[in-house]
């Protein structure tokens, strides 16, 4: 099968191969071929090597949607030619954590993910366990699909975490990004009064009641918007470079949430804001199983916006432009 793959950390060893080995598939696993794959950060830093990465050589590719191919003889519930989804989380699903329903924080699955752990959907096949996979309609469109694993499921379980309710003011730092423009359709549904931090005004379309273009003066400005009132929630996933300005926009009994450091992870905390206020910091890693299903029923009411679809071949080309400057919306690669 073609295949991305590398046998040592760094870009410039991603290659294209034509004759790798066709993944095999025990009794509980599914061979899926994959249709299309989100590119996201954690890929880019997958094959720069700076996780631990199992096996070598190795194939990215952490968000993957597909068709079945070929089913264990003891999978029940998927058959060949369902559509499907991959929970990306490695979870053993008998520990502690996995039997109260959080399978992101297995004990024994150590945070670790498919296409880090294991290898990825930037492959023409892949094979991965029955419990990983969840069916997905019909007509659902291969970009949303590729977006549902860590895009979209991120943010919902992220919201979920933070108790954001009805006429709450919500603050999104990075509101365009990939996660962000999910986590604004959702602050919507959710019935909270959305303030995108972004320079794009294509956010509105995605459900932000204000924008916030100016970011130096962010808490300044959702001072103005909420009277004084500050943020009930702040979600800044872009990590300590706009953390002062995240942390100076929480009101009263307000709520700081992340799953993301993209711009660095050692903040400075000023303690006596955070008790004399009453702010709740809360750090949020990817969702569950349950929350997918949730997901997956509500997505005919979800968006994303792409901004470039690239192949299997060009793969490495995909994860550079993770960082373009005129990069503005969602890259995805059309595996088949």
């Amino acid at each position: 099968m073609k295949a991305a793959i590398f046998d040592k950390p760094g870009l410039e060893n991603l290659k294209i191969k034509d004759d790798v080995e066709l993944p095999k598939i025990t009794d509980h696993d599914v061979l899926i071929r994959v249709k299309m794959a989100g590119v996201n950060p954690v890929d880019h830093i997958t094959v720069s090597g700076t996780p631990e990465i199992k096996p070598l050589p190795h194939i990215p590719g952490a968000e993957t949607s597909g068709v079945v191919e070929e089913v264990g003889q003891h999978v029940m519930s998927l058959k060949r030619g369902d559509r499907v989804i991959v929970y990306n989380k490695v979870f053993d699903g008998i520990c502690d954590i996995c039997m109260g329903g959080d399978e992101m924080l297995c004990r024994n699955g150590g945070g670790q993910l498919i296409g880090v752990a294991t290898n990825g959907g930037f492959a023409e096949f892949m094979a991965v366990p029955e419990k990983n996979l969840f069916k997905i309609p019909d007509e659902m469109q291969w970009e949303l699909a590729a977006s549902i694993p860590v895009t979209t499921l991120t943010p919902y379980h992220t919201l979920k975490r933070a108790a954001l309710t009805i006429d709450e003011f919500l603050v999104i730092f990075g509101a365009s990004g990939n996660t962000g423009m999910m986590a604004t359709q959702f602050g919507k549904k959710m019935g909270a009064k959305v303030i995108a931090v972004s320079k794009d005004n294509w956010i509105k379309d995605f459900g932000a009641d204000y924008i916030i273009t100016e970011y130096d003066r962010v808490a300044e400005k959702v001072n103005e918007l909420t009277q004084g009132k500050m943020a009930d929630v702040v979600l800044n996933s872009l990590g300590v470079k706009t953390w002062e300005n995240s942390f100076a926009s929480v009101g009263l009994n307000g709520r700081w949430v992340t799953f993301g450091g993209l711009t660095g992870a050692d903040a400075k905390l000023n303690v006596q804001s955070l008790y004399s206020k009453q702010i709740k910091l809360i750090g949020s890693t990817g969702g569950t199983r349950k929350e997918m299903t949730e997901v997956i029923d509500m997505s005919k009411e979800l968006k994303t916006r792409v901004w470039k679809i690239f192949t299997l071949d060009e793969a490495k080309e995909a994860l550079e432009a993770l960082f373009a400057k005129e990069r503005d919306g969602r890259i995805l690669l059309k595996v088949s």
